[in-house]
């Protein structure tokens, strides 16, 4: 069965281009850098960006050139200036899509201004990710921002700063290695090497790619071949819609002398690059699971990215084991009961949700996100105990899901190999208990 979303690899690649250059961002006179807060959701970085004075979350892509709105349903209004029509290509088994080309925006990122950005405008409202997310989403910048600033990314603080490119003066330390890139295409890349099969180190040229929740990518060729032990997934939604591949392990990923064992590999499905005539020597693309194990400056000036290893490390990869894919679907209402007998408010009658309703000062019902299942992978134990999709999820080991977060659910659903799982839903207005054991996929 198809499914539209997947949480723990979603993806957003796109491979256009935009005639002419916007112009570039600039800090106020004198200032070093701008701080900026961002989430981390799913290790993709998303950060509040205002484009003509409205302000939209935007997902930071390294992947990308020019800026791209989508998901704008959530918002009164937006100008966008100077607007015609386009067609662009996306990665994905779907076909061109028609988009808008928007020119002469004013974009900021708190002291950080360009006022003459170039914006492309998807108006196709299945284009939204912010259900898989768990947040909202309008859109993904990379290349600008990537361009005029020295990009340094704190993994563990969950900061950037966007540094002038003058003032920025590399760290040292033991855990620090600055390493040679290229840009091309408005694309950085870097040269590493993967073990495979227990064989040789093979070397290879990665895409960096901060647009991939995934780790690694690889693409299949005389050199690179597709591991054994091996399962068919679903890898993510690209703009032409989903992309599907072979998910396996490598020995390990090797970058500069920091090495990365058991590395989570995706061999994509070759039939969704067929937008791509050039790879220019490219062998597939590193993630945000992969990247998130450092903190990283990007340094488009000088070609040059500095890494420093953090406490990210050394985690162990992650995988949907129990193969269910969730997200976002509108709002519902949860009863909770708030008092007891005598009518005494509980001292822990946390409320959940912005929309609450207090019956007879006992029962208090609560609007809050309704997360139903999107995909299960064939042959997955939520698949064999019955799950299916479109299953609303209630309750997973007991803990009412409506108080956790996307990524938290999911990782209840995923904590560890040979545990046993209960997942209460809702199915067709009857309450259904599944149980499972989680297995390991490669042992």
């Amino acid at each position: 069965m198809l499914r539209k979303y997947t949480f723990l690899s979603f993806l957003l690649v796109c491979c256009f281009s935009f005639s002419g250059l916007a112009q570039t961002y600039k800090l106020p006179a004198g200032k070093k850098f701008h701080k900026v807060k961002f989430q981390l959701i799913n290790n993709l970085i998303v950060i509040p960006i205002e484009v003509n004075g409205s302000e939209l979350s935007f997902v930071l892509d390294s992947g990308v050139g020019t800026p791209i709105l989508f998901n704008l349903a959530d918002q009164d209004s937006i100008q966008l200036n100077n607007v015609t029509e386009i067609t662009i290509n996306g990665l994905g088994e779907g076909d061109p899509i028609n988009a808008l080309k928007s020119t002469g925006n004013f974009v900021q990122l708190g002291n950080a201004k360009n006022t003459s950005q170039n914006i492309y405008v998807v108006m196709d409202a299945g284009i939204n990710f912010s259900p898989s997310l768990g947040i909202p989403v309008h859109g993904i910048i990379g290349y600008d921002l990537f361009r005029d600033f020295v990009v340094d990314i704190n993994y563990i603080n969950k900061t950037i700063k966007f540094y002038d490119p003058n003032l920025y003066r590399y760290r040292t330390s033991k855990n620090t290695r600055v390493v040679d890139m290229s840009v091309i295409r408005r694309k950085a890349y870097l040269d590493a090497f993967v073990m495979i099969n227990k064989t040789d180190e093979i070397p290879v040229k990665m895409l960096l790619d901060t647009g991939s929740s995934d780790a690694v990518w690889l693409f299949e060729d005389e050199r690179i071949q597709l591991p054994e032990k091996h399962y068919e997934d679903f890898l993510g939604q690209g703009l032409a819609g989903n992309i599907y591949g072979k998910r396996t392990k490598i020995n390990h990923l090797k970058i500069a002398d920091f090495i990365l064992s058991d590395a989570k590999a995706a061999f994509p499905d070759m039939e969704t690059f067929t937008t791509i005539t050039d790879f220019g020597g490219r062998n597939g693309s590193l993630g945000g699971e992969v990247i998130k194990r450092f903190n990283i400056a990007f340094d488009y000036t000088n070609k040059k990215l500095i890494l420093t290893k953090n406490s990210n490390f050394d985690k162990l990869f992650q995988y949907n084991i129990s193969g269910i894919d969730l997200q976002h679907a509108g709002m519902r209402y949860v009863s909770e009961r708030i008092a007891d007998a005598n009518g005494v408010v509980h001292k822990d009658a946390k409320s959940y949700g912005n929309v609450q309703i207090v019956l007879q000062g006992a029962t208090r019902l609560s609007l809050v996100p309704e997360i139903i299942v999107s995909g299960i992978r064939q042959g997955s134990p939520a698949h064999s105990a019955g799950l299916r999709e479109g299953d609303v999820i209630l309750a997973v080991n007991g803990k009412r899901i409506h108080r956790y977060k996307l990524q938290e659910i999911m990782h209840m659903l995923n904590f560890k190999k040979d545990k046993k799982i209960k997942v209460l839903v809702e199915r067709y207005d009857n309450d259904l208990l599944f149980s499972f054991v989680l297995k390991p996929l490669f042992d």
